[in-house]
């Protein structure tokens, strides 16, 4: 494991740390925000800019930023369960807050290859970062589950959107279980993790769309919190 647990990645255009994604091996994009953190999993193929936006593409990603929301890029190997470390790279906003995130795991020596070349700085790590919350079990009626259930109940391919500031992420696929667990309501597969925060979600806007309805996710003030479920209607997969 390197000495220097946390760096920050200077005066490099988002772009090119993106080019290096390709190198780390299987990974994870992660959106997070209103309690929706949205996972995909697997090797970024391609990266490519796309009018303003920089689009992350493979068999198992779909990504798209905007580069101008990022203000800072850090890199980060303090992570380590059972002997490997998950390195991560945070690009954070002017807030110092994440706008997406990206974690290795096929372990230190890939990602520090590819980051061989960018100009890093050690900065003092946050030894006091506080764990993980105790969370109350999620309700059984919890809104948040309705679309997911559905998924999981008729077999049918769902497409799992998240929007944020910056940061767009998707997924096809069969929800092939909803789990609640640890105050969340989880679908994970291969390729793709939904951590859905119990009580996240207050209702669903459903609209029907050509051969599918969508299920806009609204908090307790009927704001969208970023999380949209779309159904295919007609026969089961």
């Amino acid at each position: 494991m390197t000495e220097q647990a946390t760096r920050r990645i200077l005066r490099e255009p988002v772009e090119r740390v993106l080019d290096k994604l390709p190198l780390i091996g299987r990974l994870m994009i992660i959106g997070k925000r209103n309690g929706v953190t949205h996972e995909r999993i697997g090797p970024v193929e391609t990266v490519a800019v796309k009018a303003d936006r920089i689009v992350c593409r493979g068999a198992n990603h779909d990504s798209s930023i905007n580069p101008a929301l990022v203000a800072s890029i850090f890199a980060d190997t303090s992570s380590v369960m059972q002997g490997q470390v998950y390195p991560r790279l945070d690009f954070n906003d002017e807030k110092g807050e994440p706008v997406f995130s990206v974690v290795g795991f096929d372990g230190l020596d890939p990602f520090e290859a590819a980051l061989g070349g960018l100009r890093l700085e050690t900065v003092q790590s946050n030894a006091d970062k506080p764990g993980r919350p105790e969370r109350p079990d999620v309700d059984e009626n919890d809104p948040g589950m309705k679309p997911l259930n559905l998924a999981f109940e008729t077999a049918r391919s769902v497409a799992i959107s998240f929007t944020g500031p910056g940061f767009d992420q998707s997924w096809s696929g069969v929800v092939e279980k909803v789990k609640p667990a640890m105050g969340f309501i989880n679908v994970m597969t291969a390729d793709f993790h939904l951590h859905l925060l119990g009580g996240a979600v207050a209702a669903w806007i459903e609209r029907e769309e050509g051969e599918g309805i969508t299920f806009s996710a609204v908090d307790a003030q009927q704001k969208e919190i970023g999380l949209t479920v779309r159904l295919a209607i007609g026969a089961s997969n």
